[in-house]
């Protein structure tokens, strides 16, 4: 894709994530306003807040450009439940980051406090009570999720359609986050697990189903394309999980918007970890070792960086995910024979776009 080329991608982009964040907005507004919550309850409409709060703050916004996108191969007219599938994979992401921070006892989240702690500093003395309301509050974005397709104004077929997508999409999230804990008890996990972890746990959530949806809503027949979707999603997937493992490493505060080593302080053994302890001699292993599961001050991970260089792991790192999103562009530009040739050029460049991340 030619620089004129990218520099439309990138405001369509652009584009769709400044309707969506105003679409996104407004149904936070009107949630709050039409929600049935007890009268008596003050801790409701403080919870939709906070999760209005965390939904608003930020994020790349890929699966709702993946959504848009996937209708665009098909058609440019406006396309009915598109916006309300929008909504619900957003949603559903929402309550992907509630729950990743409960578990990962996070802190920090999008440039602010992660929901769990935004309670604790509410209820200092009352530590069940909040990681009982955190539960409940990422619980509940899964649950307006669903609701939100439930009402999408969309014949009935397409609607139970597309909660097939959706339900299928959260329940392997979460067989994706059990594997994910399950991981770290092995000392070295195989390529292939790491594969599956990210399959489950963000794949098909994540690009998958967006995909997914905006071809039914565009109403496409995705038996005859769901092989090449799985090929594409699969591939991007390990890219943008190899990016997001490289900068927790190796990036700084403003790319991540918060502290690096995250992975090193929950001793998480991701393909980054993977990468340096198969390379690593008994001194180094044992250095990374001790820096996984710890409080990890920055000079801890400074030295796991130091390591990880000296061992030439962060070019390896970014080669593997330059090959990954290389081979993602291959399948899309076969695309063109199925679908129209301006979308497909879209997701061509996307995983391409990618791997430019850790430049």
């Amino acid at each position: 894709m030619n620089s004129s080329a990218a520099a439309v991608t990138e405001e369509r982009l652009a584009a769709h994530r400044r309707r969506f964040d105003a679409a996104f907005a407004a149904y936070f507004t009107g949630l709050a306003a039409a929600f049935d919550a007890p009268s008596q309850s003050r801790f409701t409409p403080q919870c939709l807040e906070l999760l209005r709060d965390l939904s608003l703050r930020g994020g790349k916004r890929l699966r709702v450009v993946l959504l848009y996108e996937a209708a665009r191969l098909v058609t440019t007219e406006e396309v009915p439940g598109l916006a309300e599938a929008a909504l619900s994979v957003e949603l559903l992401q929402t309550h992907g980051l509630v729950h990743d921070d409960i578990i990962d006892d996070s802190p920090v989240r999008r440039g602010g406090p992660s929901t769990y702690y935004a309670y604790r500093h509410a209820f200092p003395d009352r530590e069940r009570t909040a990681l009982g309301l955190a539960v409940l509050a990422g619980d509940l974005a899964a649950f307006l999720s669903l609701r939100v397709l439930l009402e999408a104004d969309v014949p009935g077929p397409l609607r139970q359609a597309m909660l097939e997508v959706q339900t299928r999409a959260a329940t392997d999230a979460v067989a994706g986050q059990i594997l994910d804990l399950e991981r770290d008890f092995e000392d070295l996990p195989g390529e292939a697990l790491l594969h599956a972890v990210t399959e489950y746990k963000s794949t098909r959530y994540s690009i998958l189903a967006p995909l997914r949806l905006g071809l039914l809503a565009a109403g496409e027949d995705l038996g005859l394309h769901d092989a090449r979707l799985r090929r594409y999603a699969t591939l991007v997937g390990i890219c943008g999980q190899l990016r997001d493992d490289y900068l927790d490493l190796f990036g700084d505060d403003t790319a991540l918007d918060k502290p690096p080593g995250g992975d090193l302080r929950a001793g998480r053994r991701t393909y980054a970890l993977r990468a340096i302890l198969e390379q690593a001699d008994a001194a180094d292993r044992a250095a990374v070792e001790a820096a996984l599961g710890s409080a990890c001050t920055p000079g801890t991970v400074e030295r796991v960086r130091d390591i990880a260089r000296r061992q030439g792991t962060d070019a390896r790192l970014r080669a593997d995910l330059t090959g990954y999103a290389e081979r993602a562009a291959a399948e899309a530009s076969g695309w063109g024979e199925w679908w129209r040739e301006e979308a497909v050029a879209l997701f061509t460049h996307l995983p391409l776009r990618i791997a430019r991340g850790v430049e």
